[in-house]
């Protein structure tokens, strides 16, 4: 039950400011993120596609107020394509945005956030690589999808991202897996309401699973985001009885969790992608995480204690 505490407090600024201030913080999120510039990350991809691994980059900072900031996020993923570019990662590297960081809940907002990450997937084109729309909170997600659908016209393997305990994701599902899309799907990590989303843990599961096989059994190409080795093994069965090759769908883990378990599904010639987050504005990120598993959570309070 400490999951819905912990995404309150991923929006409360008297959290943020404790929660930076703490002792133990930096140790529990360098954990989670891979450091605060493109600098800092770049070694560390090289380091994850030195392993056989693949990788998808999130600049963190959705929480934007201004036009100005907008511009700024559009301008740190431009950056982040052309060093992508001179080391020659494209291949192996591609993008995770949030729309809110592109000014989507900004007046304006739609419009914003579509001219603001239209040149990114434009120039990740360029270099042989793509961009997926994150999902964040349910009152995003038409706009996300239309952008989806808008920037597919011209760059057809833009992906996207779904969530298992909304309920109106089986629908979405469907519609995507036949439009041959690359989709992600997580179970989800936003506080929603019980009028929207599955609240049970096992609910959200048997949700995860029934959506996976619609996902294996369309024309899209899926790409599963989870560290929960049932729903894993799951995955690599409904993708052989779809009859799915192991280049046809691809797992998705994020950065410091399970490295082994990533080592392993990329020994057994499955895909395996990290998603590799950086930047400065960390808190709504790691604040998610922690919501997540509340191991992290326990970590992250004994980290505190041990400092402190």
């Amino acid at each position: 039950m400490l999951g819905p505490v912990i995404l309150a407090a991923s929006r409360s600024d008297k959290m943020r400011r404790f929660v930076s201030a703490a002792p133990g913080t930096k140790q529990v999120v360098d954990r989670f993120i891979a450091g605060e510039t493109v600098d800092h990350v770049i070694p560390i991809v090289e380091e994850i596609t030195g392993r056989a691994l693949e990788v998808t980059l999130d600049v963190v900072g959705e929480d934007i107020t201004t036009v100005e900031q907008s511009h700024a996020a559009r301008d740190a993923y431009l950056e982040l394509v052309g060093r992508l570019k001179e080391l020659g990662l494209g291949e192996r590297a591609e993008m995770s945005v949030k729309l809110s960081m592109f000014g989507q809940a900004l007046e304006g907002g739609h419009e914003l956030a579509l001219a603001n990450v239209r040149p990114v997937v434009e120039a990740a084109a360029a270099i042989g690589t793509t961009v997926t729309l994150d999902a964040e909170d349910h009152t995003t997600l038409d706009s996300m999808f239309a952008i989806h659908q808008e920037l597919r016209k011209d760059f057809p393997q833009t992906g996207c991202v779904i969530q298992a305990y909304l309920f109106r994701t089986e629908e979405d599902a469907r519609r995507l897996a036949a439009d041959g899309s690359r989709v992600r799907i997580v179970k989800g990590a936003y506080k929603e309401p019980a009028s929207v989303a599955l609240q049970d843990k096992s609910e959200i599961d048997k949700a995860y699973v029934r959506i996976m096989k619609i996902l294996m059994e369309g024309e899209g190409y899926p790409m599963i985001g989870s560290h929960d080795p049932r729903l894993i093994s799951i995955g690599q069965e409904l993708a052989r009885r779809a009859g799915r090759k192991l280049d046809e769908y691809e797992f998705q883990m994020l950065y410091g969790i399970r490295s082994d378990e990533q080592n392993r599904l990329a020994a057994e010639g499955h895909r395996m992608r990290v998603y590799t987050a950086y930047g400065t504005d960390w808190y709504g990120y790691f604040m998610r995480r922690l919501a997540e598993k509340p191991a992290n959570l326990l970590f992250f309070a004994r980290s505190i204690l041990t400092k402190g």
